[in-house]
C-alpha cells in the first residue's frame, strides 16, 4: 500500500520543554522555598501530571504532522475511501488529563470517516483511554463506584461520574468468556484430583433487573410501607459460584477427621490441599450455565479424562441435578460428595429436639452419630434419629428438625459415601467454594445500601474472579488486542490495521 509521509514540525516538544522549565523554575524560586515537605508533594504531583500530559499531547501532534497518506483504502463493505482531510480531531480523557489527537480522516459520501491512525493508536471508541478503563475495573472490584471515581479522581485528575464508571467497568469485562476459551492448560501433578463445586449467593438487585418470578413476589406485599407477618422483601437475585481446583490426595480415617469431643486433633498428615483455584460467578447466567463453565475448565485441565473428578455439593437439588446432567452429556465419570459440614448441622439442629440448649450430652450425641455417617452407616443414623424422636413422644412440631435431618440423610445417600472419599484422599468439605462466594461476592456486592443493575454486577464478579484468579495482567493484553480487532481491525478490507 503506497504511503505519502509528512515532514515533522522543527519544534517538536517544545512546549514540554517550556512546560519543564517552568517546574525546574519555580522549584529554583522563593515560592517553593519555604513550604513543607507535603506542599512539595501536592503541587509537583499535579504539575508533575501535567508535564507528562503535555509530553503525551506533543507526541501525538508529532504522529499526526508525520502521517503518511494510505493509497487504496478500503472499508470493509470494500468501499474505497478517496478523499482525505487533514486535521481531523477528537479528545482523548488520559490517566495524565485530557489531549486531543488530530489524524487523517478518510472519507466517502454517504459513509462513516475511517481514521487508522485510531487503529494505529487504538483508540477506544469513547472518550476515556483504556489507561482510565483499567483503573475503573480494578478500583471498582475494590469499593463502590462512587469509592473508584474518588480514587481515580485522586489518582489522575480525571473527574468521572459514578455512571461513567460502571460503564467502563462493563466494557472492561466484555472478553471474559473469550480469554477463558483460549487460555492454555495450567500444570498439575500425577494422580492429583479434580474437584469441581458449586454453590450460590444472593445478591441484592435494583427492581428492574429481579428475575420475573422474583419481582412479582416482591409487589405482592400487603402493605406499601412494611412487611407484613410471614412476608419477604424478595429483592435479592442468585449469583451462582463456581470453582474448579487441584488436590493431592490425602487418605484418612474417619478419627482423623472428627476425633472425639474430649481429644485434640492427631498430629501428622493434614487434610488435601487446594492448588490451581478457579473461581466464577455470574448473576446472569443460571446453575447450568455457570456448571457448564465449570466443567468447561475441568475440561481444560483434563482433556483426555485421566484423572479422578469429584465434584463437591452442598446437597441442592438443583444443582447435583444440573451436575450429573452435565457429566452424562460430557461423558465424564463425576463422583459426587455432599458436603460432611451440613450433614454436621443438620444433625445439630436435630440434637436440639432431644437436649436442653448447652447440654454436652448434645456434643457426645452429634459426635457419635457422624462418626457412624464417616464409617458408612447413613441409613442406621437416620433410622436411630427417628426412633429416638417416636421413644421421647415428641409432637410433631417439635419433631420436625429430627424428621428433616433423617429424610436429609436418607435422599443424600447416594452423595454421602465418605468411606470411599476418605480412602481415596479427596476432600469432603465445601470450604473452598464457600470461600468463593464470600470473597467474589459477598465482600463487593453485600455492601450496605448497595442495589445492583445486571449489567453492573456481572461486571463485577467476572472482574474479581480475574483478579482472584490471577488472570487479571493476561486478560488486560487479550482485551486491548480484540478492542483492535473489535473497534478497527474489523472496519478494514485490506489489513490496513493489523488485527493483533
Amino acid at each position: 500500500m503506497e504511503a505519502y509521509a509528512l515532514e515533522a514540525p522543527a519544534a517538536a516538544f517544545s512546549s514540554s520543554r517550556a512546560c519543564f522549565e517552568s517546574m525546574v523554575s519555580w522549584l529554583d524560586g522563593e515560592e517553593s522555598a519555604g513550604l513543607t515537605h507535603g506542599e512539595l508533594e501536592d503541587h509537583l504531583q499535579a504539575s508533575g501530571r501535567n508535564l507528562v500530559r503535555q509530553l503525551f499531547q506533543d507526541h501525538v501532534d508529532l504522529r499526526a504532522a508525520r502521517e503518511a497518506k494510505l493509497a487504496g483504502v478500503l472499508d470493509a463493505d470494500q468501499v474505497p475511501r478517496d478523499r482525505v482531510e487533514a486535521g481531523r480531531a477528537r479528545t482523548l480523557a488520559t490517566v495524565f488529563g485530557d489531549v486531543c489527537v488530530q489524524r487523517l480522516a478518510y472519507r466517502a459520501r454517504a459513509h462513516a470517516d475511517l481514521h487508522p491512525a485510531d487503529g494505529v493508536l487504538n483508540l477506544p471508541a469513547e472518550r476515556h483511554s483504556h489507561g482510565l478503563r483499567r483503573l475503573a475495573a480494578v478500583e471498582s472490584t475494590r469499593g463502590s463506584f462512587a469509592e473508584a471515581a474518588w480514587s481515580i479522581q485522586r489518582a489522575t485528575g480525571q473527574r468521572l461520574g459514578n455512571r461513567q464508571v460502571e460503564q467502563l467497568t462493563q466494557r472492561a469485562a466484555v472478553d471474559f468468556e473469550a480469554f477463558y476459551a483460549t487460555r492454555s492448560q495450567p500444570l498439575c501433578q500425577a494422580g492429583d484430583v479434580l474437584v469441581l463445586s458449586c454453590d450460590g449467593k444472593g445478591v441484592v438487585m435494583r427492581p428492574a433487573a429481579l428475575r420475573p418470578a422474583t419481582a412479582k413476589a416482591a409487589t405482592s406485599h400487603k402493605l406499601a410501607t412494611r412487611l407484613s407477618k410471614g412476608e419477604q422483601r424478595h429483592r435479592k437475585r442468585l449469583a451462582e459460584v463456581g470453582c474448579v481446583y487441584d488436590t493431592t490426595p490425602v487418605p484418612r480415617a474417619p478419627s482423623e477427621v472428627l476425633p472425639a469431643p474430649d481429644q485434640p486433633h492427631p498430629p501428622g498428615r493434614s487434610g488435601p490441599r487446594a492448588r490451581g483455584k478457579w473461581p466464577v460467578a455470574s448473576v446472569t447466567a443460571d446453575a447450568a450455565g455457570v456448571i457448564g463453565q465449570v466443567f468447561d475448565e475441568a475440561a481444560r485441565r483434563d482433556p483426555v479424562q485421566q484423572r479422578t473428578w469429584v465434584a463437591l455439593l452442598d446437597g441442592n437439588n438443583h444443582q447435583l441435578a444440573r451436575v450429573a446432567a452435565e457429566a452424562q452429556a460430557r461423558g465424564v465419570e463425576v463422583a459426587i460428595v455432599v458436603d460432611f459440614v451440613h450433614v454436621l448441622e443438620y444433625l445439630w439442629r436435630a440434637a436440639w429436639c432431644f437436649f436442653a440448649e448447652g447440654d454436652p450430652a448434645a456434643e457426645t450425641w452429634v459426635h457419635d452419630h457422624a462418626r457412624s455417617i464417616l464409617d458408612g452407616r447413613v441409613s442406621v443414623v437416620a433410622a436411630a434419629i427417628r426412633r429416638k424422636a417416636t421413644r421421647n413422644h415428641l409432637d410433631p412440631a417439635k419433631r420436625k428438625p429430627a424428621d428433616t435431618a433423617a429424610a436429609y440423610l436418607l435422599n443424600k445417600k447416594p452423595y454421602l459415601d465418605y468411606p470411599t472419599a476418605l480412602a481415596r484422599g479427596w476432600p469432603i468439605a465445601t470450604g473452598v467454594i464457600e470461600g468463593a462466594c464470600r470473597h467474589l461476592v459477598k465482600d463487593r456486592m453485600d455492601r450496605t445500601g448497595a442495589r445492583w443493575g445486571l449489567a453492573g454486577a456481572e461486571a463485577i464478579l467476572k472482574l474479581r474472579a480475574l483478579r482472584s484468579n490471577g488472570d487479571f495482567d493476561a486478560y488486560w493484553a487479550y482485551h486491548l488486542a480484540q478492542e483492535r480487532q473489535r473497534v478497527h481491525a474489523a472496519r478494514y478490507a485490506n489489513g490496513v490495521i493489523p488485527a493483533g
